[in-house]
């Protein structure tokens, strides 16, 4: 992604940046599967006509994307 992460700004994401690189590799992978998930629910509220469910839906996922990304960027990147 060609953007800083806004992400990295809170103190939270900070504190995930200095997890060792196999937490953050894990937690990266479960933040993928979480948007993936997300997306389907998304589609599927969608299709059922429930606007904002498909928003909040939507809504995860991206965040859960933007939380994988962060994880997987070099230290050197974040700061």
């Amino acid at each position: 992604m060609g953007y800083i992460n806004p992400l990295l700004d809170l103190p939270a994401g900070r504190a995930l940046l200095a997890l060792p690189p196999k937490d953050r590799r894990a937690i990266a992978t479960l933040m993928r599967d979480l948007r993936h998930q997300a997306n389907a629910e998304a589609e599927s509220a969608w299709k059922r006509r429930k606007g904002p469910m498909a928003a909040y839906w939507r809504a995860v996922s991206t965040y859960a994307r933007h939380t994988a990304h962060a994880l997987e960027i070099n230290h050197s990147e974040a700061v």
